[in-house]
C-alpha cells in the first residue's frame, strides 16, 4: 500500500496498520526497549535503547573490566576499538575501511577536521558555514578562525542563509573550507551532498560535512560525492546511548598530509615507544587523541551489531513514507489551528524529521483568527510540546518557535504517526495545553 495512491481523507488508522503489517523493517521494533504507551519521536536527539545493550555493557563491565582488568587492552581489543568500530560505521556513510575512526565529542572532532582542512589550504583566509547551522559548529569555527589567523586578524567567517547570501555568492579563491550540516537540526532540510561538494571543489576549497542528523536516517555517500572530511554523532539515529562517541571520516587522499591540531598519545605513530616528540600515525589513526571512553564505546558496539543487518534503501524508503504521512495528516487535521509545516515537502530535500511552527495563520470560516480569539502564536510551541509529552508523544522544541518530530525508521511505526497527530489534535481542541504548568521552561527543551 502506498500513500502516493491514497487520497488524504482515505487515510485512517487502519491504513497505517496495513502499512505496518507490510513493513520490511517491522522486525527491528521489538529489538528496542520502548516504554509501553509511549510514541517516541525524538530519536533525532537521543536514540532509543536497543534491548541488547544492557547485557553487552554488563559483560564489558564484569568480564572485560572486572576480570580482565588491564589485560583487556590487548585481550578484548580495547586499544583498537576506535578504528575497529570506525570500520563498522563506514558502510553507513559511504566510506571505505580505514577511513573512519571514533573521536571524542562532536565538537572536539569538528575542531580536529576543520583545522586539518584549513591547514591544507594555506593562504586562503575564509571559512564558510550556514547561519542556521547548529550553534556548536559555529562556536568551534570561531576558535579555528583565531587559531589559524594572524594576531588581531582572525580568518574571515562567511555565513550563507536562506535569505542570502547564497553559497555561490560567497565562494571565491579566498575560501579555504566550507562546513555544512547535511540535515539541518531545526527544519530537517537536507543539502544535496554531492552537488554542494562539487561546487565547493570548483572554487578550490575543501568540504567538511556534519552528519549528526543524517547518519542512520538517510543514505550518505561520502566517497561517491568526493567529499573531504566529515564528522557525526552516534547517540541519535545510531542508538549508541547518551554520551556515545563521535566519529571522524577523512578521505584517504588526505591521510598522509592532514595535520590535526590535537596531537595526543593515541594518534602517535608508535605510542608505546614513549618518545618525547610527536610523530603522526599513518592513516585515519592520526585523528585519535586520548584514551577512548570504553563504556560509552561498548554501548555503540551493541547498537552496531543491529545496524549490520539494516538495508539502507529500505530505511530511506520508510523514512520518507513516515514523514510524508505525518505532513499529510498535519495538513488535513491541524490546518484550522494554523500549524505550519516548516520542513521541505520535496523528499530529496528532507531528512527524517519534520518541524512544525504554531501560529502560522489559522483560518475559520474564511477569516484569520486573532490572538484575542484564542489563536496560536509562535511562542505557544513550547507549551504544546510539553503537553504532548505528558500525553506520551515525545518530541522536542527548538527556540524560538519549532516543534521537532524525528522519525527513526527502525522503531517508529505508521500507527505511531497517526496516534501522534491525533493526540496533538485533541490537545488543540480541548485547549488543555494552555495550563500554566506546560509553559514552565526546563533546562533542556
Amino acid at each position: 500500500m502506498s500513500l502516493a495512491t491514497s487520497a488524504p481523507d482515505a487515510i485512517d488508522r487502519a491504513t497505517c496498520a496495513a502499512l505496518d503489517a507490510a513493513d520490511p523493517l517491522a522486525r527491528f521494533r521489538e529489538r528496542f526497549a520502548l516504554p509501553e504507551g509511549v510514541v517516541y519521536l525524538d530519536g533525532n536527539s537521543l536514540g532509543a535503547l536497543p534491548r541488547a545493550t544492557p547485557e553487552h555493557l554488563q559483560r564489558v563491565i564484569t568480564e572485560e573490566w572486572g576480570t580482565g582488568l588491564i589485560r583487556s587492552w590487548n585481550d578484548a581489543g580495547w586499544f583498537d576499538k576506535p578504528t575497529a568500530l570506525g570500520d563498522r560505521i563506514a558502510p553507513l556513510v559511504g566510506a571505505a575501511p580505514g577511513e573512519v575512526v571514533l573521536g571524542d565529542s562532536t565538537s572536539a572532532s569538528l575542531f580536529q577536521v576543520v583545522t586539518a582542512a584549513a591547514r591544507l589550504r594555506p593562504g586562503r583566509r575564509a571559512i564558510v558555514s550556514e547561519r542556521a547551522n547548529f550553534p556548536t559548529d559555529l562556536y568551534v569555527l570561531e576558535s579555528v578562525q583565531e587559531l589559524l589567523g594572524e594576531p588581531g586578524r582572525p580568518l574571515e567567517r562567511r555565513l550563507i542563509d536562506d535569505d542570502g547570501p547564497t553559497l555561490d555568492e560567497v565562494l571565491d579563491d579566498d575560501v579555504a573550507v566550507v562546513v555544512l550540516t547535511h540535515v539541518n537540526y531545526r527544519t530537517g532540510r537536507m543539502f544535496d551532498l554531492a552537488e554542494v561538494t562539487r561546487r565547493v571543489h570548483e572554487a578550490g576549497a575543501l568540504m567538511v560535512w556534519d552528519l549528526c542528523h543524517s547518519v542512520g536516517a538517510v543514505p550518505v555517500e561520502l566517497n561517491a560525492a568526493g567529499a573531504d572530511f566529515a564528522i557525526g554523532c552516534t547517540y541519535k539515529y545510531l542508538n549508541g546511548g547518551p554520551g556515545s562517541p563521535s566519529f571522524i571520516w577523512a578521505a584517504a587522499r588526505h591521510h598522509g598530509v592532514a595535520r590535526p591540531p590535537l596531537t595526543g598519545w593515541h594518534g602517535h605513530a608508535r605510542p608505546f615507544d614513549f618518545t618525547v616528540g610527536y610523530e603522526p600515525a599513518d592513516g585515519i589513526t592520526r585523528f585519535r587523541v586520548g584514551t577512548p571512553q570504553l563504556l560509552a564505546v561498548a554501548g555503540l558496539e551493541a547498537s552496531l551489531d543491529l545496524w549490520a543487518e539494516v538495508d539502507l534503501a529500505e530505511l530511506r524508503e520508510k523514512s520518507l513514507r513516515l514523514t510524508e504521512l505525518f505532513i499529510c495528516l498535519v495538513d488535513t487535521r491541524l490546518a484550522e489551528w494554523g500549524i505550519e509545516v516548516v520542513t521541505p515537502r520535496q523528499s530529496a530535500q528532507r531528512g527524517s524529521q519534520v518541524a512544525l511552527r504554531a501560529g502560522g495563520g489559522a483560518r475559520v470560516g474564511g477569516g484569520a483568527l486573532r490572538p484575542g480569539d484564542g489563536a496560536l502564536t509562535p511562542g505557544d510551541g513550547y507549551a504544546l510540546m510539553q503537553a504532548l509529552i505528558e500525553r506520551g508523544v515525545i518530541g522536542d522544541f527548538r527556540a524560538p518557535d519549532l516543534m521537532r518530530f524525528g522519525f527513526a525508521p527502525l522503531y517508529v511505526t505508521h500507527t505511531d504517526v497517526w496516534d501522534a497527530v491525533a493526540a496533538l489534535e485533541d490537545l488543540l481542541r480541548s485547549g488543555s495545553w494552555r495550563e500554566p504548568r506546560f509553559a514552565r521552561r526546563g533546562a533542556v527543551t
